[in-house]
Protein backbone atom coordinates (compact mmCIF):
# COMPACT_ATOMS: atom_id res chain seq x y z
CA UNK A 1 0.00 0.00 0.00
CA UNK A 2 0.94 3.65 -0.26
CA UNK A 3 2.66 5.18 2.73
CA UNK A 4 0.32 7.41 4.70
CA UNK A 5 1.66 10.81 5.80
CA UNK A 6 -0.10 13.22 8.16
CA UNK A 7 0.96 16.87 7.82
CA UNK A 8 -0.11 19.47 10.37
CA UNK A 9 -0.06 23.25 9.97
CA UNK A 10 -0.89 23.21 6.26
CA UNK A 11 -2.41 26.72 6.43
CA UNK A 12 1.02 28.12 7.28
CA UNK A 13 3.79 28.93 4.83
CA UNK A 14 5.99 25.89 5.51
CA UNK A 15 3.12 23.39 5.57
CA UNK A 16 1.48 24.89 2.49
CA UNK A 17 4.68 24.68 0.45
CA UNK A 18 5.41 21.19 1.73
CA UNK A 19 2.04 20.12 0.31
CA UNK A 20 3.04 21.51 -3.09
CA UNK A 21 6.02 19.15 -3.12
CA UNK A 22 3.78 16.17 -2.35
CA UNK A 23 0.90 17.18 -4.64
CA UNK A 24 2.24 15.33 -7.69
CA UNK A 25 3.92 12.44 -5.86
CA UNK A 26 1.71 9.36 -6.21
CA UNK A 27 3.82 7.22 -3.85
CA UNK A 28 2.14 8.73 -0.77
CA UNK A 29 -1.36 9.25 0.54
CA UNK A 30 -1.42 12.59 2.32
CA UNK A 31 -3.75 13.71 5.11
CA UNK A 32 -3.47 17.44 5.70
CA UNK A 33 -4.81 19.17 8.81
CA UNK A 34 -6.31 22.59 8.10
CA UNK A 35 -8.25 25.25 10.01
CA UNK A 36 -10.79 25.69 7.23
CA UNK A 37 -12.76 23.44 4.92
CA UNK A 38 -10.77 22.68 1.76
CA UNK A 39 -11.42 20.45 -1.22
CA UNK A 40 -9.38 17.24 -1.31
CA UNK A 41 -7.40 16.14 -4.38
CA UNK A 42 -6.41 12.75 -5.76
CA UNK A 43 -3.68 12.10 -3.18
CA UNK A 44 -4.20 14.90 -0.63
CA UNK A 45 -7.09 14.59 1.83
CA UNK A 46 -7.83 17.75 3.79
CA UNK A 47 -9.23 17.36 7.31
CA UNK A 48 -10.53 20.32 9.28
CA UNK A 49 -9.11 19.96 12.77
CA UNK A 50 -5.90 19.58 14.77
CA UNK A 51 -4.09 16.95 16.81
CA UNK A 52 -6.36 17.68 19.80
CA UNK A 53 -9.49 16.78 17.87
CA UNK A 54 -10.47 13.17 17.23
CA UNK A 55 -8.91 12.97 13.77
CA UNK A 56 -7.56 9.45 14.27
CA UNK A 57 -11.03 7.99 13.81
CA UNK A 58 -10.72 9.16 10.20
CA UNK A 59 -7.19 7.89 9.70
CA UNK A 60 -6.67 4.27 10.68
CA UNK A 61 -2.95 3.97 9.98
CA UNK A 62 -0.24 6.63 9.82
CA UNK A 63 3.33 5.90 8.76
CA UNK A 64 4.79 9.42 9.10
CA UNK A 65 3.70 12.60 10.88
CA UNK A 66 5.22 15.89 9.70
CA UNK A 67 4.40 18.50 12.35
CA UNK A 68 4.47 21.99 10.77
CA UNK A 69 2.13 23.64 13.29
CA UNK A 70 3.55 25.77 16.09
CA UNK A 71 1.71 28.09 18.42
CA UNK A 72 2.78 31.70 18.01
CA UNK A 73 5.64 31.16 15.54
CA UNK A 74 3.97 33.28 12.85
CA UNK A 75 3.58 36.15 15.30
CA UNK A 76 7.36 36.38 15.55
CA UNK A 77 9.43 38.76 13.42
CA UNK A 78 11.30 37.29 10.45
CA UNK A 79 14.66 36.65 12.12
CA UNK A 80 13.13 35.40 15.37
CA UNK A 81 11.01 33.00 13.33
CA UNK A 82 14.07 31.79 11.41
CA UNK A 83 16.01 31.12 14.60
CA UNK A 84 13.02 29.44 16.25
CA UNK A 85 12.60 26.98 13.38
CA UNK A 86 16.36 26.36 13.15
CA UNK A 87 16.43 25.52 16.87
CA UNK A 88 13.51 23.11 16.46
CA UNK A 89 15.34 21.44 13.56
CA UNK A 90 18.37 21.07 15.80
CA UNK A 91 16.27 19.21 18.36
CA UNK A 92 15.18 16.59 15.84
CA UNK A 93 18.21 15.86 13.68
CA UNK A 94 21.54 14.19 14.61
CA UNK A 95 23.72 15.96 17.15
CA UNK A 96 26.82 15.60 14.99
CA UNK A 97 27.08 18.80 12.96
CA UNK A 98 28.39 17.22 9.75
CA UNK A 99 25.48 14.74 9.66
CA UNK A 100 22.97 17.51 10.32
CA UNK A 101 24.34 19.63 7.48
CA UNK A 102 24.22 16.74 5.03
CA UNK A 103 20.56 16.16 5.89
CA UNK A 104 19.69 19.86 5.54
CA UNK A 105 21.48 20.09 2.20
CA UNK A 106 19.28 17.32 0.80
CA UNK A 107 16.10 18.80 2.26
CA UNK A 108 16.88 22.38 1.17
CA UNK A 109 16.69 21.51 -2.52
CA UNK A 110 12.89 21.21 -2.13
CA UNK A 111 12.48 24.81 -0.98
CA UNK A 112 13.25 28.26 -2.30
CA UNK A 113 12.62 31.79 -0.98
CA UNK A 114 13.67 34.04 1.86
CA UNK A 115 11.47 32.09 4.31
CA UNK A 116 13.93 29.21 3.97
CA UNK A 117 16.81 31.23 5.33
CA UNK A 118 16.21 28.81 8.20
CA UNK A 119 18.92 26.61 6.62
CA UNK A 120 21.68 29.27 6.70
CA UNK A 121 20.36 30.25 10.16
CA UNK A 122 21.09 26.70 11.35
CA UNK A 123 24.70 27.16 10.22
CA UNK A 124 24.87 30.54 11.95
CA UNK A 125 23.61 29.09 15.25
CA UNK A 126 25.48 25.78 15.33
CA UNK A 127 28.36 25.94 12.85
CA UNK A 128 30.60 28.76 14.04
CA UNK A 129 33.20 26.31 15.37
CA UNK A 130 33.16 24.26 12.14
CA UNK A 131 34.50 26.83 9.71
CA UNK A 132 35.28 24.69 6.65
CA UNK A 133 32.02 22.71 6.68
CA UNK A 134 29.97 25.82 7.40
CA UNK A 135 31.41 27.90 4.56
CA UNK A 136 30.68 25.11 2.08
CA UNK A 137 27.14 24.87 3.45
CA UNK A 138 26.50 28.63 3.27
CA UNK A 139 27.61 28.70 -0.36
CA UNK A 140 25.38 25.69 -1.06
CA UNK A 141 22.29 27.21 0.59
CA UNK A 142 22.54 30.76 -0.76
CA UNK A 143 21.17 30.21 -4.31
CA UNK A 144 17.80 29.15 -2.83
CA UNK A 145 17.77 31.16 0.41
CA UNK A 146 20.38 33.85 0.95
CA UNK A 147 23.12 33.32 3.53
CA UNK A 148 23.65 37.09 3.92
CA UNK A 149 22.70 37.11 7.63
CA UNK A 150 24.45 33.87 8.50
CA UNK A 151 27.91 34.85 7.19
CA UNK A 152 28.22 37.82 9.52
CA UNK A 153 29.19 36.01 12.74
CA UNK A 154 31.86 34.24 10.67
CA UNK A 155 33.15 37.59 9.39
CA UNK A 156 33.39 38.89 12.94
CA UNK A 157 35.20 35.79 14.24
CA UNK A 158 37.36 35.00 11.18
CA UNK A 159 37.61 38.41 9.49
CA UNK A 160 40.72 37.93 7.31
CA UNK A 161 39.87 34.35 6.39
CA UNK A 162 36.26 35.22 5.60
CA UNK A 163 37.07 38.27 3.49
CA UNK A 164 39.43 36.11 1.43
CA UNK A 165 36.51 33.71 1.00
CA UNK A 166 34.19 36.57 0.01
CA UNK A 167 36.75 37.62 -2.58
CA UNK A 168 36.65 34.11 -4.06
CA UNK A 169 32.85 34.17 -4.03
CA UNK A 170 32.95 37.46 -5.95
CA UNK A 171 34.40 35.48 -8.88
CA UNK A 172 31.84 32.65 -8.74
CA UNK A 173 29.89 31.69 -11.86
CA UNK A 174 26.69 31.75 -9.77
CA UNK A 175 25.14 35.25 -9.39
CA UNK A 176 23.60 34.33 -6.02
CA UNK A 177 27.05 33.51 -4.65
CA UNK A 178 28.53 36.71 -6.13
CA UNK A 179 25.72 38.69 -4.51
CA UNK A 180 26.52 37.00 -1.18
CA UNK A 181 30.08 38.31 -1.49
CA UNK A 182 28.69 41.86 -1.50
CA UNK A 183 25.52 41.62 0.59
CA UNK A 184 27.13 39.58 3.35
CA UNK A 185 29.77 42.22 4.15
CA UNK A 186 27.53 45.30 4.06
CA UNK A 187 28.53 47.39 7.10
CA UNK A 188 24.88 48.23 7.90
CA UNK A 189 22.81 45.38 6.47
CA UNK A 190 19.19 45.89 7.66
CA UNK A 191 17.95 43.44 10.33
CA UNK A 192 21.46 42.01 10.67
CA UNK A 193 24.27 42.48 13.16
CA UNK A 194 26.49 45.43 12.25
CA UNK A 195 30.12 45.01 11.20
CA UNK A 196 31.82 47.77 13.25
CA UNK A 197 35.29 47.21 11.80
CA UNK A 198 33.96 47.88 8.30
CA UNK A 199 31.98 50.91 9.42
CA UNK A 200 35.26 52.37 10.64
CA UNK A 201 37.43 51.15 7.77
CA UNK A 202 35.66 49.71 4.70
CA UNK A 203 38.87 49.02 2.72
CA UNK A 204 38.45 45.18 2.79
CA UNK A 205 34.86 45.59 1.57
CA UNK A 206 35.85 47.94 -1.26
CA UNK A 207 38.32 45.42 -2.66
CA UNK A 208 35.40 43.01 -3.15
CA UNK A 209 32.98 45.61 -4.50
CA UNK A 210 35.46 46.74 -7.16
CA UNK A 211 35.37 43.19 -8.57
CA UNK A 212 31.59 43.41 -8.86
CA UNK A 213 31.05 47.00 -10.05
CA UNK A 214 30.57 45.88 -13.64
CA UNK A 215 28.95 42.51 -12.93
CA UNK A 216 26.68 41.23 -15.70
CA UNK A 217 23.83 40.66 -13.21
CA UNK A 218 21.70 43.63 -12.12
CA UNK A 219 20.81 41.58 -9.03
CA UNK A 220 24.49 41.65 -8.04
CA UNK A 221 25.07 45.28 -9.05
CA UNK A 222 22.12 46.39 -6.92
CA UNK A 223 23.71 44.73 -3.89
CA UNK A 224 26.97 46.56 -4.65
CA UNK A 225 25.06 49.85 -4.75
CA UNK A 226 23.42 49.08 -1.41
CA UNK A 227 26.79 48.23 0.12
CA UNK A 228 28.30 51.49 -1.14
CA UNK A 229 25.30 53.35 0.25
CA UNK A 230 26.03 51.77 3.65
CA UNK A 231 29.65 52.89 3.39
CA UNK A 232 28.58 56.46 2.57
CA UNK A 233 26.78 56.78 5.92
CA UNK A 234 30.08 56.52 7.81
CA UNK A 235 32.60 57.43 5.11
CA UNK A 236 30.94 59.77 2.57
CA UNK A 237 34.23 60.96 1.05
CA UNK A 238 35.10 57.39 0.02
CA UNK A 239 31.94 57.06 -2.05
CA UNK A 240 32.32 60.55 -3.55
CA UNK A 241 35.88 59.69 -4.62
CA UNK A 242 34.76 56.38 -6.17
CA UNK A 243 31.82 58.05 -7.91
CA UNK A 244 34.08 60.65 -9.53
CA UNK A 245 36.26 57.87 -10.96
CA UNK A 246 33.41 55.65 -12.17
CA UNK A 247 30.75 58.02 -13.51
CA UNK A 248 30.59 58.32 -17.28
CA UNK A 249 31.90 54.82 -18.00
CA UNK A 250 28.68 53.07 -19.03
CA UNK A 251 24.96 53.29 -18.28
CA UNK A 252 24.87 50.32 -15.89
CA UNK A 253 27.72 51.65 -13.76
CA UNK A 254 26.25 55.15 -13.77
CA UNK A 255 22.95 53.73 -12.54
CA UNK A 256 24.75 51.77 -9.82
CA UNK A 257 26.65 54.84 -8.60
CA UNK A 258 23.49 56.96 -8.61
CA UNK A 259 21.69 54.36 -6.48
CA UNK A 260 24.71 54.15 -4.16
CA UNK A 261 24.60 57.92 -3.64
CA UNK A 262 20.92 58.03 -2.71
CA UNK A 263 21.50 58.72 1.00
CA UNK A 264 23.97 61.51 0.23
CA UNK A 265 21.51 63.03 -2.24
CA UNK A 266 18.71 62.90 0.32
CA UNK A 267 20.96 64.59 2.86
CA UNK A 268 21.61 67.39 0.38
CA UNK A 269 25.34 66.66 0.12
CA UNK A 270 26.59 69.36 -2.24
CA UNK A 271 29.37 67.25 -3.79
CA UNK A 272 26.98 64.38 -4.54
CA UNK A 273 24.37 66.75 -5.97
CA UNK A 274 26.95 68.46 -8.18
CA UNK A 275 28.14 65.09 -9.51
CA UNK A 276 24.70 64.53 -11.01
CA UNK A 277 24.17 68.08 -12.24
CA UNK A 278 21.87 69.31 -9.46
CA UNK A 279 23.16 72.83 -8.93
CA UNK A 280 21.60 75.41 -6.59
CA UNK A 281 18.18 76.40 -7.96
CA UNK A 282 18.53 80.10 -7.15
CA UNK A 283 16.49 81.10 -10.20
CA UNK A 284 13.32 79.33 -8.98
CA UNK A 285 10.62 80.59 -6.65
CA UNK A 286 7.81 78.62 -5.02
CA UNK A 287 4.30 80.01 -5.23
CA UNK A 288 0.91 78.88 -3.86
CA UNK A 289 2.41 76.52 -1.30
CA UNK A 290 -0.52 74.97 0.57
CA UNK A 291 -0.55 72.29 3.26
CA UNK A 292 -3.55 71.00 5.17
CA UNK A 293 -3.53 72.56 8.63
CA UNK A 294 -4.45 69.22 10.22
CA UNK A 295 -4.83 65.57 9.31
CA UNK A 296 -6.31 62.61 11.19
CA UNK A 297 -4.31 59.50 12.00
CA UNK A 298 -4.94 56.97 9.22
CA UNK A 299 -5.83 59.65 6.65
CA UNK A 300 -3.89 61.40 3.87
CA UNK A 301 -2.22 64.80 4.09
CA UNK A 302 -2.57 66.83 0.88
CA UNK A 303 -0.16 69.58 -0.17
CA UNK A 304 0.52 71.51 -3.37
CA UNK A 305 2.83 74.18 -4.78
CA UNK A 306 3.97 75.75 -8.04
CA UNK A 307 7.56 76.10 -9.25
CA UNK A 308 8.26 79.17 -11.35
CA UNK A 309 11.25 80.82 -13.02
CA UNK A 310 11.81 83.94 -15.09
CA UNK A 311 14.54 82.10 -16.95
CA UNK A 312 13.87 80.14 -20.14
CA UNK A 313 13.23 76.87 -18.26
CA UNK A 314 13.29 75.35 -14.80
CA UNK A 315 16.28 73.20 -15.72
CA UNK A 316 17.58 70.07 -14.01
CA UNK A 317 15.79 69.60 -10.70
CA UNK A 318 15.53 67.05 -7.91
CA UNK A 319 12.19 67.88 -6.26
CA UNK A 320 11.67 66.49 -2.77
CA UNK A 321 9.60 67.07 0.31
CA UNK A 322 10.56 66.49 3.92
CA UNK A 323 8.35 65.80 6.90
CA UNK A 324 9.57 66.59 10.40
CA UNK A 325 7.83 63.76 12.26
CA UNK A 326 6.96 64.05 15.92
CA UNK A 327 8.73 61.42 18.01
CA UNK A 328 7.67 59.80 21.25
CA UNK A 329 10.01 62.08 23.26
CA UNK A 330 8.44 65.24 21.81
CA UNK A 331 11.35 65.97 19.47
CA UNK A 332 11.11 65.95 15.67
CA UNK A 333 12.98 63.84 13.15
CA UNK A 334 13.13 64.62 9.45
CA UNK A 335 12.44 62.12 6.67
CA UNK A 336 12.97 63.10 3.02
CA UNK A 337 10.85 61.78 0.12
CA UNK A 338 11.53 62.26 -3.59
CA UNK A 339 8.73 63.67 -5.74
CA UNK A 340 10.46 63.77 -9.13
CA UNK A 341 13.73 64.32 -10.89
CA UNK A 342 14.16 65.61 -14.44
CA UNK A 343 15.47 68.32 -16.75
CA UNK A 344 12.37 70.51 -17.01
CA UNK A 345 12.03 72.55 -20.20
CA UNK A 346 9.04 74.64 -19.09
CA UNK A 347 9.01 77.75 -16.91
CA UNK A 348 6.43 76.41 -14.42
CA UNK A 349 5.49 73.13 -12.80
CA UNK A 350 2.46 72.46 -10.61
CA UNK A 351 2.82 69.76 -7.95
CA UNK A 352 -0.05 68.10 -6.06
CA UNK A 353 0.90 65.37 -3.60
CA UNK A 354 -0.45 63.28 -0.72
CA UNK A 355 1.22 61.56 2.20
CA UNK A 356 -0.59 58.72 3.96
CA UNK A 357 -0.65 58.49 7.75
CA UNK A 358 -2.00 54.95 7.71
CA UNK A 359 -0.20 52.82 10.27
CA UNK A 360 2.71 50.81 8.85
CA UNK A 361 5.11 48.38 10.51
CA UNK A 362 8.23 50.43 9.69
CA UNK A 363 7.09 53.74 11.23
CA UNK A 364 5.15 54.78 14.31
CA UNK A 365 3.23 58.04 14.17
CA UNK A 366 2.68 60.36 17.13
CA UNK A 367 0.10 63.12 17.37
CA UNK A 368 1.17 66.74 17.53
CA UNK A 369 2.89 69.43 15.50
CA UNK A 370 4.70 68.38 12.31
CA UNK A 371 6.36 70.36 9.53
CA UNK A 372 6.42 69.79 5.78
CA UNK A 373 9.21 71.38 3.72
CA UNK A 374 9.85 71.60 -0.03
CA UNK A 375 13.41 70.90 -1.19
CA UNK A 376 14.94 71.76 -4.55
CA UNK A 377 18.32 70.23 -5.36
CA UNK A 378 18.88 69.54 -1.68
CA UNK A 379 18.02 73.02 -0.40
CA UNK A 380 14.95 73.81 1.70
CA UNK A 381 12.84 76.43 -0.07
CA UNK A 382 9.58 76.61 1.94
CA UNK A 383 8.15 75.08 5.10
CA UNK A 384 4.67 74.92 6.70
CA UNK A 385 3.37 73.25 9.82
CA UNK A 386 0.41 70.92 10.31
CA UNK A 387 -1.10 68.98 13.19
CA UNK A 388 -1.52 65.20 13.25
CA UNK A 389 -4.68 64.37 15.23
CA UNK A 390 -5.52 61.15 17.04
CA UNK A 391 -8.76 60.45 15.19
CA UNK A 392 -9.67 57.57 12.88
Amino acid sequence: RKKIILITGTDGYVGRNLLKNFSTDKKYLIFALTKKKRKSTENINFIKGNLKTNIFTKIKEIDIIIHCASRGVYKKELKDRMYFIAKVLHDYIPEKYSKSINILKKVSTCFEGFEYMIFPAFVELYGLEYYEESIVALEYFTPRASSEFAVRPFIIKYETQMMNQMSEWAESCNPHVRRLASEGCRPRLPWAMALPNFKENPTPVLSILKKLLMDESEYVRRSVANNLNDISKDNPKILISLAKKCLGGDNDTDKLIKHACRSLLKKGDSEALNLFGFNPATHIIIEKFKVQTSVNMGSELTFSFTLKTARGNLGKLRIEYAIDFMKKNGQQRRKVFKISESDYIKQTKIVLKQYSFKQISTRTYYVGKHHLAILLNGKEMEKNEFILCDKY
